[in-house]
């Protein structure tokens, strides 16, 4: 999954919303540094994505894709499924997308100091753009595969799925649907149970809470 629903599944825990957001910049286990719940947010991030690479859905959802966007079609359904979730945004949560976004843009800057490197040089792309609450569209979710492919100087060609997404507009849908709720399950679950002693445990993280 991409930023959006990344910070939704982290609830209301604010320390844990950045930890979600911030995962993909941190290598290994590079967060010993941060504040405990921040590390839980990166390890429920990573618990999310294994959770979503390893889903038959998602692998459907691969397939409909074209064969030339390679090992970047991960990416690409990560960032359409965020499309599903923004447009139907309402079915998930009684906060308006924009006040969530706001609210989101607002916990990242006034923690901006502790953010990666790699973030805090994409937040400020990300809040005038507004990346999170143009995902609804079709032509905010354009710009946004248009952009990474330029990231990728061309070679992921990501700027072409938009035809992908239109061709297979439904399917992807419907595939989000069925997937989410799943997941939704498996990253409530993941909050809920008291696995905090395993956890630091197998991630090596201080035991001593602050």
């Amino acid at each position: 999954m991409n930023f959006l629903a990344h910070l939704y599944l982290a609830k209301d825990n604010p320390e844990r919303k950045i930890g979600n957001f911030i995962a993909d910049a941190i290598k290994g286990s590079n967060y010993v540094h941060l504040p405990i719940e921040i590390q839980k947010g990166i390890i429920h991030h990573r618990a999310i994505d294994t959770f979503t690479d390893t889903h038959e859905v998602v692998k459907q959802s691969k397939r409909r894709l074209h064969k030339r966007y390679g090992h970047f079609k991960a990416v690409i359904i990560d960032i359409l499924y965020d499309h599903y979730l923004a447009k139907n945004w309402l079915e998930y949560s009684d906060t308006s997308l924009n006040t969530f976004t706001q609210d989101s843009y607002q916990l990242l800057h006034d923690n901006f100091d502790i953010l990666p490197d790699k973030t805090q040089y994409l937040l400020p792309y990300m809040k005038k753009q507004n990346w999170l609450y143009n995902y609804r569209t079709i032509e905010g979710i354009s710009k946004i595969l248009w952009g990474m492919n330029k990231r990728t100087k061309g070679i992921s060609q990501m700027d072409l799925a938009k035809e992908d997404l239109i061709s297979n507009y439904q399917e992807f849908e419907s595939d989000f649907n069925i997937f989410f709720i799943e997941l939704q399950n498996f990253s409530n679950d993941y909050i809920q149970k008291d696995l905090a002693s395993k956890i630091l445990y197998k991630n090596k993280l201080p035991i001593t809470f602050p």
